[in-house]
């Protein structure tokens, strides 16, 4: 059976490959050729398209493509307030190639300012969204990405000398952006989320532990810090997550499988829907979906990849689905690509065509997996 509301049986994570519009409008604003003001009437009119373009292929739902956005998560997390974007010595290393050299850093006290850009970015979409009669996705990154990747060292110990204090502003800022977006008309957001892969990852860890952190009860504390964020969330709002092993220039950063994490995520957070990796063999087994609780929760299972452009087979789609059925049932199970197409501005390594073939493809096999 389809479902009526979100996550849909065929589904998609958020970032979609720039259009060369945009790339070449983002190129003359960073050399003052044009105004803000024109870039994003580019912008406005590629999204537009693109919401079109995705309500075409069948989907339920429109993302934005974040084609407003350079970064899948720094663009949402330097306009909170206490919070800079920088640049580091090095940027942020994936499997054989290194990003931009900027970050993140907490200079301040954080909160969710009434006028954070990304909520106007929410109400343009939700305006082509209405036009298209899809449901319009939002997607911001998981309180948690703000505290792993830079650790104690990218918090103020001016600000927050006790690192208590910082998760118990984060949690509140979080719930405030949660009643901000749904206030703004968003019925489906997604927190984006990197940490939950790290920490299956013994060399993330072991990264962590170098750089002085400690990991003990961490899974426990982000748990706590999203529970909070999602508690006074309205009943027909959806909220779910995506867990991320690294999505740049079609590389990769963390290997492991889910199963260190699998009962805190699932059982412990309470999101309404998990978009778990599950394209190569860094994801491990489907084992770990035993700890989903049997109820309204959905798991939807990246088996189709955003990192090539080859397109999967259908059976072969359709196999690892009944696989995964084995340990979560399948009407709590729904199928997308494992990641977005373009974390960053610089996109995966495949062609629009093959992006949007991909997407076909989950909205087909999801239709005669779970019929019409």
């Amino acid at each position: 059976m389809q479902r009526t509301k979100p996550p849909f049986r065929a589904d998609e994570v958020g970032s979609l490959l720039r259009p060369e519009r945009i790339k070449e409008a983002r190129a003359k604003f960073e050399k003052h050729e044009i105004s803000a003001e024109e870039l994003r009437k580019v912008e406005d009119m590629e999204i537009e398209k693109v919401v079109h373009r995705q309500a075409s292929t069948g989907l339920k739902l429109a993302t934005d493509g974040e084609f407003r956005r350079s970064w899948w998560h720094f663009d949402f997390l330097a306009k909170l307030t206490g919070c800079e974007l920088f640049h580091p010595e090095q940027g942020i290393q994936f499997a054989g190639v290194q990003t931009r050299h900027e970050a993140v850093r907490v200079i301040g006290k954080l909160d969710f300012p009434d006028d954070h850009p990304m909520l106007a970015h929410f109400k343009f979409l939700k305006k082509q969204c209405d036009q298209a009669y899809v449901t319009p996705k939002m997607t911001i990154p998981s309180p948690a990405v703000l505290h792993f990747r830079g650790g104690r060292k990218s918090i103020s110990k001016e600000v927050y000398p006790d690192l208590e204090a910082f998760f118990h502003d984060l949690a509140k800022t979080y719930r405030k952006a949660v009643k901000a977006f749904y206030d703004a008309g968003c019925r489906y957001l997604q927190f984006d989320d990197t940490v939950w892969a790290y920490l299956c990852s013994q060399d993330e860890l072991n990264k962590a532990r170098e750089r002085g952190d400690s990991m003990d009860g961490l899974q426990q504390t982000y748990a706590r810090v999203i529970n909070y964020a999602l508690a006074e969330r309205p009943a027909d709002m959806t909220i779910t997550t995506h867990v991320c092993r690294g999505n740049f220039r079609s590389t990769w950063i963390s290997s492991g499988g889910y199963e260190p994490v699998a009962e805190t995520l699932l059982a412990g957070t309470n999101y309404d829907g998990y978009f778990l990796e599950y394209d190569s063999e860094r994801a491990g087994g489907f084992e770990p979906l035993r700890y989903l609780p049997r109820g309204n929760k959905v798991v939807v299972v990246g088996v189709i990849t955003s990192k090539s452009g080859a397109l999967e087979k259908k059976d072969d789609i359709k196999r690892r689905l009944e696989e995964a059925s084995k340990f979560a049932p399948i009407e709590q199970l729904a199928l997308s690509p494992q990641c977005g197409f373009a974390s960053t501005e610089e996109g995966n390594i495949l062609t629009e065509e093959e992006q949007w073939a991909k997407l076909r493809l989950a909205v087909e096999v999801a239709q005669e997996v779970w019929g019409k």
